[in-house]
């Protein structure tokens, strides 16, 4: 039992997993203390007395009925930004190089996905189907959109980057935003050709959409419903899944030890037998397939996508890897929870505490003043560690 215990495999399997416990609970605990602080000192001003009139009840009682449920939501939307930032993170840990282009590959995912599913909608594959073969389908899907984004991240390496990799830094930089544009045109064309609509909508099937009871619980008063809904289970599941996979490929494989010594020096380990330039590819393999996993995740999320749908969840992953410490596997992951739940607790709040002075539009504002702050006390992130300079 000891040794089990003490067995790497175990260590890399449980480690993730307790971290991801750790984030949550500490940047929920502290994000629920500072909004319960802020709803108190506020609750004898105007916003207090608003919140009564239109509520019914005080603000601390408003903000502590409505805590469970935007825990919840920051988690799911935390998740999802984490495995957005994973490929941006493990392309840069590599090569030093930010692939904004990634941002389109997790759009290719969420378009692969939902097309696979309207196509089999529209056929009655999906009509009156249990929930196992609900998922089961969803299950293909994603499946078939990793595939197809894997794909395309390493046709885009092979083609646009490889060529430039002895350029300087910011010429790879502005092809990866030339890339970028050319993916989303791409999508853009694809979908007129083959449906003649750029706004799809992911079917509904299964019991994605009910929510599962949690708990019921009485607050002065009133009554604390706490529930979940099905898909944001599935969500957060998957996201926890290619985190535990991503960490035990990177720390216990042969091909994980390969991509560890690319990114410490590329040219000692090419001296040392290591195919770099497969190691790399195979980076942006990986990075593609949880980017077309998490695609299909967001549109399973929020239902509906078009062909710009991957700017602004990528720019926020991106914002993410750099608020956790680009280049750091454990750092996207926190800096995704983060940023989820800094953004989910703004827009649940920031109306009531301003009195309707600023609405959940500016929720994007608070967190990335929050990231700015962080990176003017700490520029390597939270948990930022120092990348060595690349060949």
């Amino acid at each position: 039992m000891r040794r089990l215990l003490k067995s790497p495999l175990l260590i890399e399997i449980l480690r993730p997993l307790g971290q991801i416990v750790i984030f949550v609970t500490a940047s929920g605990a502290i994000l629920s203390v500072i909004t319960l602080l802020i709803a108190f000192l506020l609750r004898d001003s105007a916003a207090g007395l608003a919140c009564i009139e239109n509520y019914g009840v005080d603000l601390v009682t408003y903000t502590v009925v409505n805590l469970p449920q935007v825990l919840i939501d920051g988690v799911t939307i935390g998740f999802v930004y984490a495995t957005i930032a994973l490929g941006y993170t493990m392309v840069y840990g590599v090569l030093e190089f930010i692939n904004f282009a990634h941002s389109e590959i997790f759009a290719i995912g969420a378009f692969i996905g939902v097309e696979t599913l309207i196509a089999l909608d529209n056929a009655g594959v999906l009509t009156g189907i249990p929930t196992w073969e609900a998922y089961a389908w969803l299950g293909i899907a994603i499946l078939f959109s990793m595939i197809v984004a894997g794909a395309t991240a390493v046709a885009m390496e092979r083609i646009a980057y490889r060529p430039l990799r002895g350029a300087p830094r910011l010429v790879p930089l502005i092809s990866a935003i030339g890339v970028s544009f050319f993916l989303q045109d791409l999508i853009r064309l694809v979908e007129s050709l083959t449906t003649g609509q750029f706004y799809r909508v992911f079917p509904t099937f299964g019991n994605f959409d009910e929510r599962i009871s949690i708990a019921t619980i009485p607050f002065r008063g009133t009554v604390i419903e706490l529930s979940i809904q099905v898909k944001s289970v599935i969500v957060i599941v998957a996201a926890i899944v290619m985190v535990v996979g991503l960490n035990f490929l990177v720390n216990t494989t042969k091909l994980g030890k390969g991509i560890r010594s690319t990114a410490q020096d590329r040219t000692t380990a090419s001296l040392m037998g290591i195919n770099v330039n497969l190691i790399i590819s195979m980076t942006f393999l990986i990075g593609g397939l949880l980017g077309g996993a998490a695609g299909v995740l967001f549109a399973m999320k929020f239902t509906r996508i078009d062909p710009f749908v991957g700017f602004f969840p990528g720019i926020k992953a991106f914002t993410a890897a750099v608020l956790g410490g680009i280049g750091n596997i454990t750092g996207a992951l926190l800096g995704g929870i983060v940023l989820g739940m800094l953004e989910t607790f703004a827009g649940s709040y920031l109306n009531v505490f301003t009195n309707g002075a600023f609405g959940a539009e500016y929720k994007d504002i608070v967190a990335f003043a929050i990231l700015i702050l962080v990176l003017i006390f700490r520029p390597s992130g939270l948990l930022g560690e120092q990348v060595g300079q690349k060949a």
